[in-house]
């Protein structure tokens, strides 16, 4: 009898393997719109994402909280200092400084996600969990302040994260610290909403970032790790065709069909 429930067993998994080997990867619906008609999305998939709204929230220095129509929420550059309302679903890091990332997380955090070279390999981050598709591009990091071992800079220490949830397409640039290139455009593909650290410093020059933040042309932009970099400078630099929406409270809901027409700089308290 044994014999035979192997027998069967192994014939069902005959049939299946090829069938699991045949399944498509998992599809960014941002860059096959990056790839299409400007702003044209499919009618099935405007009417699946409908009203549905992301909340977003600042809670400090690059965190931002993403908390999606499926009830997911997602913690942007988590060091776990940054805390507002209940834990993350889902974190993602990148380890520029400490206050980027935290390798003892809460355990209770399902998902973490490092944006950094692990046992020598870039990280790749390509999956859907819940309603949101998470991938990642990553970029090079300048190394620690003190570090000597022959090179400027880190290969791939830096990861771009682009969440996909409710038909909305939003990219945090991370600690980044170099000019993209056509590659890096190609990979990112079309973003709605985009987090670019505008410290001045640490990161890029503003006017590198704010030559970055052009070139996305997302509709919202939203600034962070800002410290004391004086945001009418940034401003000025992005150009006449951002407007400014300051605003006195620390988050805010957004959907596909509510995104402004004119590209728009949202501050919120605290950035």
């Amino acid at each position: 009898m044994r014999r035979l429930v192997s027998a069967a067993l192994a014939l069902f998994g005959a049939f299946l393997s090829p069938a699991l080997a045949q399944q498509p990867p998992q599809r960014s619906e941002c860059l096959a719109m990056a790839n299409g008609a400007p702003r044209a999305i499919p009618a099935a998939f405007r009417q699946a994402a409908g009203s549905a709204e992301v909340q977003i929230t600042y809670a400090g220095h690059s965190t931002y909280f993403i908390d999606t129509p499926g009830g997911l929420r997602i913690a942007t550059d988590y060091s776990g200092a940054y805390q507002v309302g209940r834990l993350p679903d889902i974190v993602t890091m990148n380890r520029a400084h400490s206050t980027h990332y935290s390798l003892l997380p809460d355990k209770r955090i399902p998902h973490v996600l490092h944006g950094w070279v692990e046992d020598g390999k870039p990280a790749v981050v390509s999956e859907r969990i819940g309603d949101t598709f998470i991938r990642n591009v990553t970029t090079d990091i300048r190394r620690y302040f003190g570090d000597d071992s022959g090179t400027d800079m880190i290969r791939d220490g830096n990861s771009i994260f682009i969440f996909e949830v409710a038909g909305l397409c939003i990219g945090h640039l991370g600690h980044l610290h170099h000019k993209l290139d056509e590659t890096h455009f190609a990979q990112i593909g079309r973003l709605d909403i985009v987090m670019v650290p505008i410290d001045g410093t640490y990161t890029m020059s503003l006017d590198g970032v704010s030559e970055i933040t052009k070139r996305l042309r997302a509709s919202v932009v939203l600034p962070m790790h800002r410290f004391a970099t004086p945001l009418d400078e940034f401003m000025h630099l992005i150009g006449r065709q951002f407007e400014i929406d300051r605003r006195s409270e620390r988050s805010f809901r957004m959907s596909r069909d509510a995104l402004p027409t004119t590209p728009t700089v949202i501050i919120l308290d605290g950035v």
